[in-house]
């Protein structure tokens, strides 16, 4: 049985504790259609890279989030999850679910346009809008340098990292066995994420930046949402809900088609 945190909800705050968290509705920027085609997909990838802030864009981290999508091509349908924590606690404030028709075909690299909007209407639903967003996915760490934390920072506004469990381009020297150790991920010159050990002598994951974030402020934050497992708590809660939506556990208010 899920286990969620016991909040008090009231018009503009969330009470978490001592904490309080300020509600407000996330929006996001209509920068561009989705009924496109492959062709016109990587144009838009190439045009919202002059977009893209790798900097710290914050102050105070109280909400992080973590968000995955899954597929059934059987049902032809997307399901996007998206998980609120306060951080750097990480104790649940909300999670939000999205089931939606899949409207673009799986082609490696432009990933985001099957999943950045079945996950856009997750985030419309949130009432806690996060301060940085984790991605199980790719970053920076993209043949344009345009992977779903990317495309969905740009969209949202806000700092995002992704997190991806395989490399997708790039080469780099394997870290230290111990957790914590890191080796940076370069691709064409360029050094566009690190591999990342989360748990001694287990494997790496693949860190990158999205938007409005340093490198090393990812690995900061990564490093504080890791529990004991290889996969960080935000984007290893949000695959098990979304795999719940899927088999039609977790069917409730919060889903929507």
């Amino acid at each position: 049985m899920l286990k969620r945190l016991q909040i008090e909800f009231r018009e503009d705050i969330v009470s978490l504790g001592e904490k309080i968290i300020e509600v407000k509705k996330m929006d996001y920027q209509r920068l561009h259609p989705w009924n496109v085609t492959p062709k016109e997909a990587k144009k838009i990838q190439d045009a919202l890279r002059d977009k893209l802030e790798l900097h710290d864009s914050f102050n105070e981290i109280k909400v992080i989030a973590g968000a995955d999508v899954a597929f059934d091509k059987s049902k032809n349908e997307s399901y996007g999850g998206v998980i609120a924590y306060s951080f750097p606690e990480l104790k649940e404030i909300e999670r939000k679910g999205v089931r939606k028709e899949i409207t673009f075909p799986y082609i490696p690299g432009l990933l985001s346009f099957r999943e950045a909007p079945v996950l856009l209407e997750a985030f419309a639903l949130l009432k806690t809008e996060p301060d940085v967003i984790i991605f199980d996915g790719q970053g920076l760490a993209h043949f344009r340098r345009m992977g779903i934390a990317t495309h969905m920072g740009i969209l949202l506004g806000k700092p995002t990292i992704g997190c991806a469990k395989s490399r997708l381009i790039g080469s780099f020297e394997k870290p230290g066995e111990d957790a914590g150790c890191y080796s940076p991920l370069t691709d064409d010159g360029q050094t566009v994420g690190v591999v990342l050990r989360t748990r001694r002598r287990v494997k790496p994951v693949f860190i990158s930046q999205g938007n409005k974030i340093s490198l090393n402020t990812c690995v900061d934050i990564l490093l504080k949402c890791v529990d004991g497992y290889r996969i960080p708590k935000p984007t290893r809660e949000a695959d098990r809900y979304v795999a719940l939506i899927k088999k039609r556990l977790f069917l409730d208010a919060d889903e929507h088609r």
